[in-house]
């Protein structure tokens, strides 16, 4: 049986490896969507010896298919966001705590403790729908930072104006978190100068503007905040954890979660660190889903050189459309 404890003290790549063998068998085991998939692959399980060995399911799946490896109730639904009519992931939760405990862990690996920030949040188009579990995230860490100054904005600029420069003026560290055309809209409002404050975006246009490349959208935003860097968030409704760049788009993994970087033209193969394709997760704190997502997220892994780049980081670098996904379908079953 694998626990919480196994999967959140992981320290080195080989402990990482036997624990997601061991959980590839648990879900293939477990979660009859996973095996039927598996199956269809005619995947021989007890020759799957490493992890570029486990078959990755389409991420798709969370929106056609119950996605469970237990049979315990179901605590909560995390769903993602769609326009009218679109079909929406469902990420069918039976355990919580493991969400907790992956985010605040994920959080205190990048950031340290978290009462040592005001967290504001400014995430209009995920506060107005239900099942998000980004809000479910940053109401929690909202919670855990014990600060009176904590807290949501959703089209109140003005307020959200006067106490970001407050709090920054008088020394307090703040994090706002928040969702990519919010921040612009607010820097169209008030150019800041900010000496204190971290601006972590959390991606997505929403359809409220023309999407852009990271790099002029970053540079926007960190003229209009004054920054040095702007800080991003990687996560889905499908994952219960965060990978986090800490500026230029670098994401780094905490050591449950690693990436691999699938080829577009067969989702099967993997291509060499540094090429583009697409975006394949291991989230260990999906055990009780499922913890091998191939995304339909474009990006390039770097590799160990330059050495100031770490070991595993990775950039996200667009998505597909559905022109792109060529080669093995994997959706077939």
């Amino acid at each position: 049986m694998i626990t919480a404890t196994d999967i959140f003290t992981i320290s080195s790549q080989k402990q990482f490896e036997k624990i997601a063998l061991k959980v590839f068998r648990f879900q293939y085991e477990n979660n009859l969507v996973y095996k039927e998939f598996c199956d269809f692959l005619k995947t021989d399980v007890q020759r799957v010896k490493s992890i570029q060995q486990i078959p990755f399911l389409p991420i798709q799946f969370f929106k056609s298919h119950n996605v469970v490896s237990n049979t315990n109730p179901i605590q909560t639904t995390f769903s993602s966001s769609g326009t009218t009519g679109m079909i929406t992931s469902k990420h069918l939760v039976t355990d919580v705590t493991l969400y907790e405990e992956s985010y605040r862990k994920g959080f205190a690996e990048f950031y340290g403790n978290i009462e040592n920030y005001v967290v504001l949040a400014l995430l209009p188009s995920y506060l107005e729908r239900e099942g998000s579990s980004l809000i479910y995230m940053v109401e929690d860490l909202i919670q855990l930072s014990n600060h009176p100054e904590s807290g949501f904005y959703l089209h109140n600029h003005d307020d959200l104006i006067k106490k970001l420069i407050e709090l920054d003026e008088s020394g307090q560290n703040v994090i706002l978190i928040g969702v990519t055309y919010a921040l612009l809209d607010l820097i169209e409002k008030q150019k800041f100068h900010l000496q204190n404050t971290i601006i972590m975006e959390t991606g997505g246009m929403k359809g409220k503007r023309k999407e852009m490349i990271r790099e002029e959208l970053h540079e926007q935003l960190r003229n209009g905040f004054g920054v040095s860097a702007i800080h991003s968030e990687y996560g889905m409704t499908e994952l219960l954890s965060q990978a986090y760049s800490l500026g230029e788009g670098v994401f780094e993994c905490p050591s449950w979660m690693q990436i691999l970087i699938r080829d577009t033209e067969d989702a099967l193969t993997y291509i060499p660190q540094g090429k583009t394709g697409g975006i394949n997760v291991i989230d260990l704190a999906n055990i009780n889903s499922c913890s091998f997502i191939a995304t339909q997220d474009l990006g390039k892994k770097y590799p160990q050189q330059p050495a100031c780049l770490p070991a595993g980081s990775f950039e996200v670098l667009g998505r597909f459309d559905n022109s792109d996904i060529r080669g093995c379908n994997l959706m077939v079953i």
